[in-house]
């Protein structure tokens, strides 16, 4: 039994997720949350007013969003009809870091499904503040789905590596359970312009062989300029259906998420994106 948490803000973008999500997991057994987190919508216009006008504004946007939560779910239990799922509606007064970290603690989450962007995203930049700020500090796997990106299974799937940092069975389990079931290809995009590796590359590099019976594992390498735009033009050039990055410390993508946004760094993948979390939990 899957537990897979969704996010949602009720855009569009956070409805085609949940679409995603369910097309992934519709031959598992899966527990589905929905959770919208309102606390920024109460202290963000209401923060300079008497508490009876801020406790009568929360009340009001708590309702609204346990009537919205509960359409949803019933919407989605509508249009799927599938009995291998479940769907729970979750509404919490927290920022939503917090209330995601809270609730994949207490429900041990496997996956967090979310859209890239939310309603007042603009078009031009790839990832929205809220996605990037659960790359940032969810200490949980974070899937998040492009609004344009129609579904399809999974077939070629691209991990880029320096193998550097030493890798943990438990985070890359989730990529071994995915390529085994879709049968798909991990494509280990090492980026450099030498082909030897240090003792503790070639360290790593086995552990990763060894952690991914499941998948069939290839090595790839590119030669060096700047690492996100190597990312994403292999990924246009090889017919790429997910990208695989692991947050750690000292990790190319901690420093792509410790900027002020993604998209200044160039990384802007048109296809979902899973961030892997070599994090305490």
């Amino acid at each position: 039994m899957k537990n897979i948490l969704i996010p949602t803000d009720f855009s569009s973008n956070a409805y085609h997720a949940i679409a995603y999500a369910l097309n992934v997991f519709k031959c598992e057994r899966t527990n589905f949350y929905f959770i919208h987190a309102y606390a920024d919508e109460v202290y963000g216009p209401y923060h300079n007013v008497d508490k009876e006008t801020f406790d009568k504004q929360k009340n009001s946007i708590a309702d609204e969003s346990e009537k919205k939560l509960n359409k949803l779910v019933i919407d989605t239990q509508t249009k799927t009809h599938n009995p291998l799922h479940k769907y729970e509606g979750i509404s919490s007064f927290e920022s939503l870091v917090d209330a995601i970290n809270d609730f994949a603690d207490s429900k041990n989450i496997d996956l967090i499904i979310m859209g890239t962007k939310g309603k007042t995203a603009s078009s031009k930049i790839t990832f929205g503040s809220n996605t990037v700020q659960v790359f940032k500090y969810v200490k949980c796997p974070v899937l998040a789905v492009p609004d344009q990106y129609d579904y399809s299974q999974p077939k070629k799937i691209l991990f880029p590596s320096n193998y550097m940092l030493p890798y943990k069975r438990r985070e890359l389990k989730l990529l071994d359970i995915m390529a085994g079931e879709f049968k798909a290809e991990v494509l280990s995009l090492y980026i450099s312009d030498f082909e030897d590796l240090s003792l503790r590359q070639l360290d790593n590099k086995k552990f990763l062989e060894e952690s991914l019976p499941n998948a069939r594992l290839s090595f790839v390498r590119t030669g060096v300029h700047n690492r996100a735009n190597a990312i994403t033009e292999y990924i246009k050039e090889n017919d790429i259906d997910l990208l695989v990055m692991v947050n750690s410390r000292h990790s190319f993508l901690e420093d792509l998420l410790y900027q002020s946004t993604i998209d200044k760094i160039g990384l802007s993948p048109t296809i979902p994106f899973l961030v892997m979390q070599n994090l305490p939990r």
